[in-house]
């Protein structure tokens, strides 16, 4: 039995409202209508469809998918432009070249490393990021220094509260200097970098949280 539409009182409004109401923590599939399109009613608006979607701090095709907190996903991941290799290339538009891209591939270490750099100039004191005392272990920081124009027979006095590294001159003059400090992160368990295994099924730490290539 076929059913003629009939419009509301207040007259056809085919705009694209935003969405409004109280939030829905129901796990539901997005509703998808069953009816095809040549049965839809020709007096009645042109349906909407979700192009781009937003749950919380969740935003897809904003372009891709970003979002604020852990993203968790568990199974296989699949799709275009998006590939899980046994390195970590990306590619993205070139930055100052038109009509060009670039290409590269993610550094790799054997720990949950995190760095900070910078240059020092006439003084004696690298200040390491507040933060820095939280996150990283104190007894894993290292420092490079790169003297600038003359020598300066750089010596690394000290680390002290794992926040502040203290720099001096052999020669004693001015300290000019670009500096590069790693340090390891303490929030978690240390990477197990080599296992015995026929797949990483057999990783004896915590397999949930690393991106694997089968």
């Amino acid at each position: 039995m076929s059913m003629e539409y009939v419009p509301g009182s207040g007259g056809k409004d085919c705009s694209d409202y935003s969405t409004w109401g109280q939030p829905s923590g129901s796990y539901y599939y997005i509703f998808k209508g069953n009816g095809k399109e040549e049965d839809y009613p020709k007096e009645a608006c042109t349906p909407w469809y979700h192009s781009t979607a937003q749950i919380d701090g969740l935003k897809i095709n904003s372009p891709g998918i970003t979002g604020t907190g852990d993203i968790i996903i568990s199974g296989e991941v699949s799709a275009q432009g998006i590939t899980l290799t046994s390195r970590k290339p990306f590619d993205i538009p070139h930055p100052n070249k038109k009509g060009w891209r670039l290409r590269h591939v993610c550094l790799e270490g054997p720990e949950s490393g995190v760095y900070h750099r910078g240059r020092l100039t006439k003084k004696n004191v690298i200040d390491l990021p507040e933060y820095w005392r939280g996150l990283v272990d104190p007894e894993s920081i290292t420092v490079t220094l790169t003297q600038i124009r003359t020598s300066q027979d750089l010596i690394i006095e000290g680390i002290e509260w794992g926040s502040q590294i203290k720099i001096k001159s052999g020669n004693g003059i001015d300290i000019d200097c670009y500096y590069l400090v790693h340090g390891e992160r303490k929030d978690g368990e240390k990477l197990i970098v080599e296992y015995e295994g026929q797949s990483s099924d057999d990783y004896p730490g915590d397999n949930s949280i690393y991106s694997i290539n089968k």
